[in-house]
This record gives structure tokens, sequence and C-alpha cells, in this order.
């Protein structure tokens, strides 16, 4: 999928809260075979409704990626997409810009 600027808003706002880049980033680190819902949870201390909240932002700004298996639900980082909303902020907003010639 082509990030737009309406894509690349929705994700960096949706990374923009504290709860949903911690999140996100447990998500990261935890690799391609992600987490089960009870233990990101488990991990972050928080509370399920309000971890629903928050995944349920990241899922819509396109940065999660969930399966059900049974009864679990398993929550993966879409790290493909987030390269394509870096690529598209280095690409679209920085072009030109002599300080990150280097970065293209």
């Amino acid at each position: 999928m082509k990030t737009t600027t309406d894509s690349a808003a929705a994700a960096l706002a949706a990374l923009g809260h504290p709860a949903r880049l911690t999140l996100f980033r447990l998500l990261v680190r935890a690799g391609p075979d992600g987490l089960l819902v009870g233990e990101i949870a488990a991990r972050l201390d928080m509370p399920l409704s309000t971890l629903a909240h928050h995944l349920r932002s990241l899922k819509q700004a396109g940065l999660i990626m969930q399966s059900r298996n049974g009864r679990e639900v398993e929550t993966r980082a879409d790290t493909d997409a987030l390269r394509d909303v870096l690529g598209f902020l280095m690409s679209e907003c920085c072009k030109g810009l002599p300080a990150l010639a280097d970065l293209d």
C-alpha cells in the first residue's frame, strides 16, 4: 500500500501517544511472532480495556496486524508499514535538504 499524506499523518498521530509508542516499541522488539494480547497487558501493566483502545488506534493506523488463534489474539508490529511511513517522510517531506542528503 502506498503511503499518502493522510495515512502518514494517521500513523504518526497514533504513535504520538506515549502509551501507544511504548506498546508499538514492545511489539517491534517481540519480532515477527508478536505477542498475545494478555502478554502485552501483563508486560505493560495495562488494563485490557485500555489496551484494546490503544491496539484499535494502532490497527486503524495500519501499524499492527492481529490474527486470532483459537481464543487468543496474536498481535505483531507491521514494520513494513513503519518503513513506508518513514520513507514517505524522507522522500516527500525532506527532499532537497542538504543535511539529509546522505539518508536518501
